[in-house]
């Protein structure tokens, strides 16, 4: 199957504006040839707008004039100037400065204290840590336990406050769509606290408070 861009707005295109065979117009968009019968009837795709090939750059106009001379012509798609743009990037790892990594226990400790529906996956990921180091952190059996203490990571700088904002809403409406379905009553009123309302309790209470 051809790898391309908007298939079937594709094949609307091609059905409107050539005279090509249902197979090739098929062929070249990775489709059935009763599909591309559909769209030419109007029981397929009537509701999409037709994306041509040309001027998006999968199709050349040469390739198109000898599909339309010969009707065993199978068109070789281009590669789109679009296509990289639309392919989903890969998120790099994420990256703590050195200067901040001793910052990540305290920024595990507040995520513990605080968003305990947070998952420990969760919290590795949005820290660039390990589990084995959250559980450490979970236990106070880390190696500097005396001294951590429980701190926003976005005043840390580790994460952004969108970003922390975004994870928390996802593990709140995880947890109470499995409490839903264990039957458990979720509280009245908002589940998330400030963060003015979370640093009154980090300044008054420990990780164990």
């Amino acid at each position: 199957m051809n790898e391309i861009l908007m298939p079937k707005a594709t094949a609307v295109w091609l059905v409107d504006n050539s005279s090509m065979t249902f197979d090739q117009i098929a062929d070249f968009c990775g489709l059935h040839p009763l599909e591309v019968k559909g769209i030419a009837d109007g029981e397929v795709a009537r509701d999409i707008r037709g994306a041509d090939p040309i001027s998006n750059g999968q199709l050349s106009r040469e390739e198109l004039d000898a599909a339309q001379a010969d009707p065993t012509y199978r068109m070789r798609p281009q590669k789109s100037r679009h296509a990289e743009l639309l392919k989903p990037q890969k998120k790099a790892p994420r990256y703590t400065p050195v200067s901040r990594r001793q910052d990540r226990p305290d920024a595990i400790a507040w995520f513990v204290r605080n968003h305990p529906e947070v998952t420990d996956v969760q919290i590795a990921k949005a820290l660039g840590t390990t589990k084995a180091t959250i559980d450490q952190v979970r236990n106070r059996t880390h190696w500097n336990s005396t001294n951590i203490k429980p701190v926003d990571p976005v005043s840390l700088g580790l994460i952004g406050q969108l970003e922390l904002d975004a994870i928390v809403r996802k593990a709140a409406d995880k947890k109470a769509r499995d409490d839903a379905k264990r039957g458990v009553a979720q509280p009245e009123g908002p589940s998330l606290r400030s963060q003015a309302e979370l640093a009154e309790v980090d300044d008054e209470v420990g990780l164990d408070g």
